[in-house]
C-alpha cells in the first residue's frame, strides 16, 4: 500500500496562507508595512477555510485556495483564446476577420487586407464569385426591392437592414443609435417582439414592427391579441412594415419567461404589461392555430395598418409544417407580402445551448426551401423573400442574394457596428459595450451620435462592397444574381456552382407534381392546409412496436 501524508499536499497553498499570516502579523510589530502583506494573506486563508467547510463545491473542499485560481482562468479563457491563440480567421461564432471588417467599415477607415488572403483556397468549402471581363461601375451603390407592391402603401427597403432585436435585450442607447443611423442612411431597424419603445421612435427611422407570440404593443391583459392597441402602433408613420414571428433562429419553438426584476417602467410601457410583474411569452400565437388562420389573420392585419405590406419571419423546422402554409396560399388565394427566412445560426436571442447548437435548419438550406417551394407553386413572384442569419459582409449578401433571398437583415454586424467585442455576456446583463444591457451604468455609456455615424457607414459601406463585388462579376443589379455566379471547392481538385451542388425547381413543378426532388416527394402531398399535422408517414416510423 502507499503511504499517505498526514497533511495532503494539494492543502500546501492554504498552510502556505496560514503560515504567511502568522509570521506577517509578528512582523508587523516591528514594522506596519508587514500589513500590507498580512492582511492579504488572511483574506486568503479565511477563504482556505471557507472552501474545507462549505459543502457545494469539492473542488474546492479538496484544493483550498488553489480552486480559485482554475476558476479564474477558466472564466478568462474565452478571452484568452480570442485575443491571444485564436488567429485572424479562427474564432466563433465570428472570426477576428470577420469583425474587423465591420469595425473599419463602421469607422470609415480604410478596409483592404495587404499580401493576400489569409484563406486557403484549396479547402474544401472554400468560396468565391467570377468575375467578368466587361465589369460594371456601381459607384454610390444604393440597391432596393419594392415589398407589397399591391398592398395600398408598399414599402422600397434597402437590400440591407437591422435586423430583430428588441428593447430589452439591447439598451435604450443602442436602439438609439441603430434608429438614428438607419434613418440617415434609409434602411430598415426592426423592433423584435419587444414591440415599438420611445427609443425607436426619437431617430425617425424606418420601423419593422415584429409582433410574436406575447403581442406586446397589441395585447389585451390576458395576453391575447388587441385590435384597437395593434391599430394604434401599425398606423404611425414611422412603421413602414408588419412582421409576424413564427419563430426565430436563434430559439425557434421556445417560449420565454421575463422575471418582473427586469420589467423596467420603460419596457413595460413598450410592451404594454405591468411593471415589476413577470410577462410569458408562449410557444405558439394564440390568434391563429392552423395554416389557413395565419394567412386570414395576416390580412386582417394589412386592413387595420391602412395597407401596409405584412408578412411572417419563420425558422424552417419540419418542412410540411411550411409545406401546409403553401398550401393555405394555393387553396384560400390569400398570400404574405413578404417573408423573412431566419437560420439555425440566428444567435442574438439568448438560448439554452441544444437550442443553439442543435435546432433549426441553418439559413442556406432553409432559403433554398422556402425558395424552391414559392418558385414550385408560382408564388415567387408575388411574394418578397429576405434573409437573416450570420450575415455581415458583401460576400455573404452576394451568395444569399444567389440563392434566392430578395434582400438580407443582419443583427450582430451591426452590434458589432455599435462597439460589440463578441464578450459573450449578451445574457448576464454584463455587456462591456453597453449594447446587450439593461444597466444604465453601462449602456449609457454609449456614445448616440458616434454609434449611429458607425451604424451608417457599416451599411454604406457593405452594400458598397457588395456593388463593387457585382460589378466586378459584370452584373447591373443583384436582381441579375443567380446560383451559377457562387462557386464552392469541393475537394482539392474539383468545384462546382451553386446551380450545380443544389436543386432547383422550374416553376410550376410542384403544381405538376415533378420535381424530382426527394424532401418534395416525402412531404408535399401529404400536407394539409388545414392543420400543421403529421404526415402519416412520419407517423409510422415513430410507432415502437413495443409499445
Amino acid at each position: 500500500m502507499t503511504e499517505r501524508t498526514l497533511i495532503p499536499l494539494r492543502y500546501s497553498a492554504y498552510l502556505a496562507c496560514i503560515l504567511l499570516s502568522l509570521i506577517t502579523l509578528a512582523l508587523s510589530s516591528l514594522s506596519a508595512w508587514w500589513l500590507a502583506v498580512a492582511l492579504p494573506a488572511i483574506a486568503f486563508t479565511v477563504l482556505g477555510t471557507w472552501d474545507l467547510l462549505q459543502p457545494r463545491r469539492t473542488v474546492s473542499r479538496n484544493y483550498p485556495v488553489l480552486a480559485h485560481f482554475r476558476y479564474f482562468f477558466e472564466s478568462i479563457g474565452p478571452e484568452i483564446r480570442q485575443y491571444f491563440i485564436f488567429s485572424d480567421t479562427e474564432g466563433r461564432p465570428f472570426s477576428r476577420e470577420q469583425r474587423r471588417i465591420v469595425y473599419q467599415r463602421a469607422k470609415n477607415t480604410l478596409d483592404k487586407r495587404p499580401f493576400g488572403s489569409l484563406l486557403d483556397m484549396d479547402d474544401p468549402g472554400y468560396e468565391w464569385i467570377n468575375h467578368s471581363l466587361t465589369p460594371v461601375d456601381h459607384a454610390n451603390a444604393d440597391f432596393r426591392i419594392t415589398i407589397g407592391s399591391r398592398c395600398a402603401q408598399p414599402y422600397s427597403a434597402s437590400i440591407f437592414n437591422i435586423s430583430a432585436m428588441s428593447f430589452g435585450s439591447l439598451s435604450a442607447n443602442a436602439i438609439r443609435a441603430l434608429n438614428h443611423g438607419g434613418a440617415r442612411g434609409g434602411f430598415y431597424h426592426d423592433t423584435g417582439e419587444g414591440s415599438i419603445s420611445r427609443y425607436h421612435l426619437e431617430g425617425g427611422g424606418d420601423l419593422v414592427w415584429e409582433i410574436g407570440s406575447g403581442y406586446f404593443g397589441c395585447r389585451d391583459e390576458q395576453g391575447y391579441f388587441n385590435e384597437d392597441l395593434f391599430i394604434e402602433n401599425a398606423t404611425r408613420d414611422a412603421v413602414k412594415m408588419i412582421e409576424v414571428k413564427l419563430s426565430q433562429g436563434a430559439k425557434p419553438g421556445h417560449g420565454g419567461i421575463l422575471p418582473g426584476a427586469k420589467v423596467t417602467q420603460e419596457i413595460a410601457e413598450a410592451r404594454g404589461v405591468p411593471a415589476g410583474e413577470d410577462v410569458v411569452s408562449p410557444p405558439s400565437h394564440s390568434a391563429f392555430s392552423t395554416p389557413i388562420e395565419l394567412l386570414e389573420f395576416l390580412d386582417r392585419l394589412r386592413e387595420l395598418s391602412g395597407g401596409k405590406p405584412v408578412g411572417f419571419k419563420l425558422a424552417i423546422g419540419h418542412p410540411w409544417e411550411w409545406f401546409s402554409i403553401v398550401k393555405a396560399m394555393l387553396e384560400t388565394g390569400r398570400h404574405p407580402d413578404f417573408i423573412v427566412v431566419d437560420g439555425g445560426e440566428g444567435g442574438t436571442g439568448a438560448a439554452p445551448l441544444e437550442f443553439i447548437n442543435r435546432l433549426g435548419m441553418p439559413l442556406l438550406d432553409a432559403l433554398l426551401l422556402v425558395h424552391n417551394t414559392l418558385v414550385g407553386t408560382n408564388l415567387r413572384d408575388v411574394i418578397a423573400v429576405g434573409s437573416a442569419g450570420k450575415i455581415s459582409s458583401g460576400f455573404h449578401l452576394a451568395k444569399t442574394l444567389a440563392l434566392g433571398a430578395d434582400w438580407c437583415n443582419a443583427a450582430r454586424g451591426y452590434m458589432f457596428a455599435l462597439g460589440c467585442i463578441q464578450a459573450l455576456n449578451c445574457h448576464t446583463g454584463r455587456c462591456p459595450s453597453g449594447v446587450a444591457t439593461q444597466d444604465p451604468r453601462r449602456g449609457n455609456k454609449l456614445d448616440v451620435p458616434l454609434k449611429s455615424e458607425r451604424v451608417y457607414h457599416y451599411h454604406q459601406n457593405t452594400v458598397q462592397a457588395l456593388g463593387n463585388l457585382i460589378g466586378a462579376a459584370g452584373l447591373k443589379d443583384t436582381s441579375e444574381l443567380g446560383p451559377d455566379h457562387i462557386i464552392q471547392q469541393t475537394s482539392q481538385t474539383e468545384f462546382r456552382t451553386y446551380r450545380d451542388l443544389y436543386p432547383f425547381l422550374e416553376p410550376g413543378a410542384l403544381l405538376n407534381g415533378d420535381t424530382g426532388y426527394e424532401l418534395f416527394d416525402h412531404y408535399w402531398e401529404e400536407a394539409s392546409a388545414w392543420e400543421f399535422g403529421v404526415p402519416s408517414s412520419v407517423i409510422r416510423f415513430r410507432r415502437n412496436p413495443v409499445r
